[in-house]
């Protein structure tokens, strides 16, 4: 039998934060979606404290990728090993390890290590996942030296919201009606165009065209994975043209919970955000009020945003056939 090679890559980056303060980041998969830019979305299948299996979307390469990882955990050693287990084709293993070795009270070393192998060991697909996993590698590195070293101030960067709706129809309506969102002229106010197309069964790419401040079109982009048996999508902007950028990361999910009354539904929406320093900055200068006006200024964008959706779809739903038979 023909085993292929398995070629092995290592990126390293030094940062300026404590050793636990790295690991605490690399440790804490679900928020990679809003940390890190390649993740998408993280699923946590299986937690005994000290090994974990993830479901995994990703960008690779330009495309979207998923797959199944399992990750040991060692917070002494700050070293996180992962190998993943399900894997998208030409790829036959993969795996690596996170490892921050601290170089003093505020400053350490982060490696990140790969080891790969393809069927055939075909050359076009091993230098395809070369560069997708260090253009990945790179870009996790990058994101995490930036917010590590804000540590000091992470929590004020980091904004969640959630706002809910109870709906009186069928959870499988109230979830139709959020999966064929972009059939809506109306489902986002003041959007110019918005298209939604499935790029694989479960997964979409929506497009929102907005007018900009600057007289000129903002162009956003975002990938909507749907979980159906469970009554969620979840998101995550992909592209942003509008400047400034005050966003560094945004990451969202559409809920339908079972109503506490037995009747009905409640329709919850999540927002999870990180405000960048820098478009801050711009936009409202080095003031001492400055972040926390940003922070507000967000809130209520987002939740005027949720708050619309949330509107449009208990009038839709609730007057939908199926809901008005059943009544």
């Amino acid at each position: 039998m023909y085993l292929a090679p398995v070629h092995r890559m290592a990126q390293h980056t030094p940062v300026d934060a404590p050793a636990g303060v790295l690991y605490g980041l690399i440790a804490d998969a679900l928020r990679w979606p809003v940390f890190l830019p390649p993740t998408l979305h993280v699923e946590q299948l299986e937690f005994d404290g000290e090994s974990e299996r993830l479901r995994m979307w990703v960008t690779a390469g330009g495309e979207i990728r998923s797959w199944t990882t399992h990750r040991v955990l060692d917070p002494v050693a700050h070293r996180v090993e992962f190998r993943q287990e399900v894997l998208p084709r030409p790829v036959t293993s993969m795996g690596g390890s996170w490892s921050v070795e601290p170089r003093g009270p505020e400053r350490s070393l982060v490696t990140l290590r790969n080891d790969f192998a393809v069927r055939d060991n075909a050359r076009t697909d091993v230098d395809w996942v070369k560069r997708a996993t260090t253009d990945n590698s790179r870009a996790a590195l990058a994101n995490l030296r930036r917010l590590a070293e804000r540590w000091r101030r992470l929590d004020h960067l980091v904004l969640s919201l959630e706002d809910t709706a109870s709906v009186d129809a069928p959870a499988e309506d109230v979830y139709g009606f959020l999966h064929r969102f972009g059939d809506r002229p109306d489902a986002l106010p003041g959007a110019l165009a918005l298209d939604i197309r499935e790029h694989t069964p479960g997964v979409q790419l929506m497009t929102v065209r907005r007018p900009g401040r600057d007289g000129g079109v903002r162009t956003t982009e975002s990938v909507r994975i749907g979980f159906p048996h469970a009554g969620r999508i979840v998101y995550k902007d992909t592209l942003d043209t509008g400047q400034p950028a005050l966003l560094a990361a945004h990451t969202g999910e559409w809920s339908v919970e079972p109503d506490a009354r037995g009747e009905g539904v409640t329709l919850v929406a999540r927002h999870h955000a990180v405000l960048d320093e820098d478009a801050v900055r711009q936009s409202y200068g080095d003031g001492p009020d400055a972040l926390a006006r940003a922070r507000q200024d967000l809130r209520t964008a987002l939740a005027r945003d949720s708050a619309h959706a949330l509107r449009l779809a208990k009038e839709h739903t609730e007057r939908t056939p199926s809901h008005t038979a059943r009544t």
